[in-house]
Parts: structure tokens; C-alpha cells; sequence
């Protein structure tokens, strides 16, 4: 385990476990759940604070693929879920390859295997100061062919302080009974955060689209922002009821994509030519509590603005 400091602020990288974070407390406020105790004990990555997503995002359906010409199954990674998810950083142990008392860079070599068929190298910064927390990924193709890639974090927030949550997007996916995307248009009735809406009203675990990259949850003390960087075009949101968390989380594509080649293209995972990389960045900055019906841009005209993202 690393642990960052910047003023009050204290963030716990744990490398050996997916390059998860345990838990950020500002002051004596946690701003991600705290990591259940089977984190440290088992390394049960999905017990963290966060996590990033590489080399895809959510679910990949029945764990198979097509991919130029080949077909391709993958072991499952989720207990008895038919599906993949999350991709494989998460479950992988990271190398650390500089640290600071504010700032880690991890990295993670892959090679393929039955969890993932493509070579690739992807690295993550966790930076802290006194205002933010700044998460940098990025993904290279190391395969000799095109490859599939897509990349997203994972943070859990705690449900204390009766959150709300406010984004602005255009359209969403509905989820079939096997929790893959069934249909995509607008947004239903009831289903709109611009102007905020309380997480204890909400139970979602659904892809939303058109996303302006800017996100708020207004918590009272644990009140922050979501900045993402171009390369996070859309927005996981899961709310479950029987949880004491809930999840925003930036990803560059939608669930299932590779299995649905039609998706417009602000939707479909990046195709990478060895050699190319796919990278951005998120920053989470704490703020004091906004009221429910301040406008999302209102909000931003005061925020940080130099956030980056890059394709080469």
C-alpha cells in the first residue's frame, strides 16, 4: 500500500491489487466508500474505493467476441456471471514505477491470455494536491494487428448525507433482464440529473450517452465534482438500493461494445494500431455543498479547465 498526502487530504494506492484506491479522506470526510475489510485480507479488488478500466469497460456479453474474422471466448471474471466486466487491470498487480509523497505511476504489461486475447501496456497516475485528485490512463497496443481498447474508473461513493447526483446527458440504454443494454434512445421520464437527483430515488445500473464530461454529487461534506477529459464519452451510473455505495463512473464506450460493430461511434471501443495510444484523464475536486438547483454551468465556469486527453 502508498499512501499519498497534500494538506488534509489522504489518498491509499494499493498497487498489488488492480491499482485500486482503498479509500480518500479529506479531514476526517471520507470522499470514496472505505475499502471492505476483504480488500486486505483476500485482495478482492472489487471491494475497493476504485479501480480504473482497462482494456474495457462494464460487460462484455456471454464472454465472447467477434474480432476481424475470429472468434474469441474469454474466461468469466465474476463469480457466476455469464458475462465478463471491468476488463483485466483491476485484477492484475501493478509495478510501480515512480512515487512521491503526492503523486504514484503504475504500470501493467499484458500479454495474451484466456483473459484478454490482445498485447497491450497501460500506465495510470494517481496525482493528489491540496484541491483534487487527478487519475491519468492511458493504453498502448503492443499486438501485431489492430486492436480493441477502452478505458474508465470505478470509483464507489458513500450514500451518507442523502447524495444527489448532476449530469447532463442526452440519451441512455435501457437493460434486459441479463443486465447487457437492450435499447438506447432518450431519457426516459424521471431519469434526467441536470437539475440533480437524489441517489435514495434512483436505482440504476445504466449507461448513459451525449455526456457533457462533467458530473456533481452533492453531499454535504463530501461534495465533489467529476471532470473528464475527451476520451470519456459516456457515463456508467449505478445506484443500487441494497448498497450503502454508488457509482459514476467515465468510460470511453458503452457496455457490450465490441458485440455491436452499428454502435455511432461516440459509443464503440477506440480500434488502436500497434503502437497507438489511448489516454485521459479525471480529476475529482472536492467542494462545499452546492444547492440542489444550482445550474451544472453555473458550477463549471469555476472549475479547473485543464483537463487532457490524447490519441497518438
Amino acid at each position: 500500500m502508498l499512501t499519498l498526502r497534500a494538506g488534509s487530504s489522504c489518498v491509499v494506492v494499493v498497487p498489488e491489487h488492480g491499482a485500486g484506491i482503498t479509500g480518500w479522506l479529506l479531514g476526517g470526510t471520507a470522499l470514496l466508500r472505505r475499502a471492505l475489510p476483504r480488500t486486505a485480507i483476500g485482495g478482492d479488488a472489487h471491494a475497493m474505493g476504485c479501480f480504473p478500466l482497462l482494456p474495457y469497460g462494464n460487460r462484455i456479453g456471454r464472454a465472447r467476441f467477434r474480432w476481424l474474422g475470429a472468434e474469441y471466448a474469454l474466461r468469466r471474471n465474476f463469480g457466476d456471471s455469464p458475462h465478463t466486466i471491468h476488463g483485466v487491470g483491476w485484477q492484475r498487480a501493478w509495478t510501480v514505477e515512480a512515487v512521491s509523497p503526492v503523486a504514484v505511476s503504475l504500470s501493467l504489461t499484458h500479454r495474451p491470455d484466456p483473459s484478454w486475447p490482445f498485447a497491450f501496456d497501460a500506465r495510470i497516475e494517481y496525482r493528489l494536491s491540496a484541491e483534487a485528485l487527478t487519475v491519468a490512463m492511458e493504453l498502448t497496443n503492443r499486438h501485431d494487428t489492430a486492436a480493441p481498447a477502452g478505458i474508465g474508473v470505478h470509483p464507489f461513493f458513500p450514500k451518507g448525507n442523502d447524495p444527489a447526483l448532476r449530469f447532463t446527458a442526452s440519451g441512455v440504454w435501457q437493460n434486459g433482464p441479463d443486465a447487457l443494454p437492450l435499447r438506447h434512445g432518450a431519457l426516459p421520464d424521471g431519469w434526467s440529473h441536470r437539475s440533480g437527483r437524489r441517489i435514495a430515488c434512483s436505482q440504476l445500473d445504466n449507461c448513459f450517452t451525449g455526456w457533457d464530461r462533467t458530473a456533481d454529487i452533492v453531499a454535504g461534506p463530501a461534495s465533489l465534482r467529476i471532470e473528464a477529459s475527451d476520451a470519456f464519452r459516456n457515463l456508467q451510473v449505478f445506484t443500487p438500493d441494497w448498497a450503502d455505495f454508488f457509482c459514476v463512473e467515465p468510460v470511453s464506450h458503452s457496455p457490450d461494445a465490441i458485440n455491436r460493430p452499428d454502435l455511432p461511434a461516440d459509443q464503440q471501443m477506440d480500434v488502436l494500431a500497434p503502437g497507438q495510444t489511448l489516454s485521459g484523464t479525471i480529476r475529482l475536486t472536492p467542494r462545499m455543498a452546492l444547492p440542489a438547483n444550482q445550474s451544472s454551468n453555473a458550477i463549471a465556469a469555476s472549475g479547473p479547465d485543464n483537463i487532457s486527453t490524447k490519441r497518438t
